[in-house]
């Protein structure tokens, strides 16, 4: 974030006993918190996305119990993000409190903690929570025996956090320690009661020996005047994104609002909306800095969000997207045929050519003559690409003429591609067995005999043009016949 202009001592000020005006069910939009104060929220239905990936959620520690039918975890769902200012320890409780005031408790709340992340990586941290990549660091997903839930020590029965087991009913999770700039996710779930249409409260308090120094400190209070929110990387297929101002440090008290969109993050704003709401949306696939700028009756807040949009990956059109840096067309005799890939976009994306593993290196050596695949994947969950064909002009260097349908004929794979083209095989005496057109391939014999294993040597001879002049060109060289 790039424009603060609200002074500490206000912000000290607004903050004191701090209420949130909204929830936010979303991991995207999770609301920035600190210690300074307790936090009340309350929480009510389902989000705009699905946070988690349904296939992988149920097993992911403790949080599998939560993804069952009766506990949904998409459901009454509260998410909330923290900086940590300085080194230490640091805990919180959650405190289940009654829809009206001296009433009966009904919701059970349990949580998952995420981190620690580093807010300079540029890494899609919801999405690495939502696939299952990045586990939680302390969680609870067990019946709840009082009101409280969290990571220390619970303030009713001096329970002491322990490591989570499955079926241990064990409600507290040990402290953390954490490094200054640290970010941590918190998801707060009513897994009792999240089906029944009602609005639930809790409060979160943040403890242990930092907090006990300095509240004030203990995490980084200045994360909070990002009120809209980390930097969000969405996918062009998900719901709209709902930006609010409600979360500001302004309260109720506000005069005007104005949002603006710098759409190519370059400091020029292109569009302007004033008067308007405490909610801006923002739709698919509108990547850009957005900006709010609200006026209250002690002056003015801003805070600005980058939102980026990503898709299926798309290579660029024809040859600039596929690259054929070695083979035959190109190159005399390599060693190893190099292709690279260049995708439309400037995502983060990873690559498998004929099935193989993923590499982020978009660069492959040593591929096969003849026709490949590659399957292009976005890393922050936006897509992956049906396999995309591509031919590399050279020759294998053995084939097995066995009859089982695979690698029967030796041949130069493409050799369409290259003009004027001849192929001739001899064997290690230089005496002519074959001399090959462009349809078939040689299939180990001479004069209707198998000739055995051994090294064979070929020439092949073909035209190509260099600097707008045709050149003949000849490659000599041998390969395998195995049986």
């Amino acid at each position: 974030m790039s424009i603060r202009t609200l002074s500490f001592a206000i912000s000290c000020l607004l903050y004191t006993g701090y209420a949130l005006g909204q929830n936010s069910p979303d991991c995207r939009t999770a609301i920035p918190v600190c210690a300074d104060a307790p936090i009340t929220a309350v929480v009510d239905g389902s989000g705009d996305i699905d946070d988690f990936d349904p296939d992988v959620i149920t097993q992911t520690g403790c949080l599998e119990k939560g993804s069952v039918a009766s506990a949904n975890i998409e459901n009454n769902t509260a998410w909330f993000v923290f900086r940590a200012g300085t080194d230490g320890q640091i805990g919180f409780d959650i405190e289940a409190l009654p829809v009206n005031p001296g009433g009966v408790v009904t919701a059970e709340w349990d949580f998952a903690l995420y981190g620690p992340f580093d807010q300079t990586s540029g890494e899609n941290f919801c999405t690495a929570i939502g696939t299952g990549t990045t586990e939680p660091i302390r969680c609870n997903y067990e019946v709840n025996d009082t009101n409280f839930t969290g990571i220390g020590v619970n303030p009713e029965n001096s329970q002491v956090g322990a490591p989570n087991v499955t079926g241990s009913q064990n409600t507290y999770d040990e402290y953390i320690n954490v490094r200054a700039g640290e970010i941590y996710y918190l998801l707060i779930n009513n897994f009792n009661t999240n089906f029944d249409g009602d609005a639930e409260t809790f409060e979160l308090t943040f403890t242990g020996n930092s907090v006990n120094t300095n509240q004030n400190t203990a995490l980084d209070c200045t994360l909070r005047d990002e009120f809209l929110g980390l930097d969000i990387i969405a996918c062009e297929d998900d719901p709209d994104i709902i930006l609010s101002a409600q979360n500001s440090p302004a309260g109720p008290d506000i005069v005007t609002i104005t949002w603006s969109l710098d759409r190519d993050d370059d400091g020029t704003v292109d569009e302007v909306v004033a008067p308007s709401g405490t909610e801006y949306t923002v739709t698919s696939p509108n990547s850009g800095r957005y900006f709010v700028e609200i006026e209250t009756s002690f002056g003015l807040i801003t805070d600005d969000i980058l939102i980026t949009f990503f898709g299926v990956p798309t290579l660029l059109a024809g040859e600039d997207g596929i690259i054929i840096r070695e083979d035959l067309t190109n190159a005399n005799d390599p060693d190893q045929y190099a292709v690279e890939f260049e995708v439309d976009g400037d995502g983060e994306y990873e690559y498998a050519i004929n099935g193989g593993d993923f590499q982020d290196d978009s660069v492959f050596l040593d591929v096969p003559p003849g026709i490949n695949t590659v399957i292009i994947n976005d890393k922050n969950g936006c897509g992956i690409t049906e396999p995309i064909e591509f031919l590399v002009v050279g020759y294998p260097k053995f084939f097995t003429p066995n009859g089982d349908a695979f690698n029967n004929t030796w041949e130069v794979k493409g050799i369409e591609e290259l003009t004027n083209a001849q192929v001739f095989i001899f064997d290690r005496y230089g005496k002519l067995l074959k001399q090959l057109d462009n349809i078939n391939g040689w299939d180990g014999t001479y004069n209707g005999n198998q000739l055995p294993a051994s090294d064979y040597w070929f020439r092949l001879d073909y035209d190509r043009t260099e600097q707008s002049v045709v050149v003949a060109k000849t490659v000599r060289n041998h390969f395998s016949l195995v049986r």
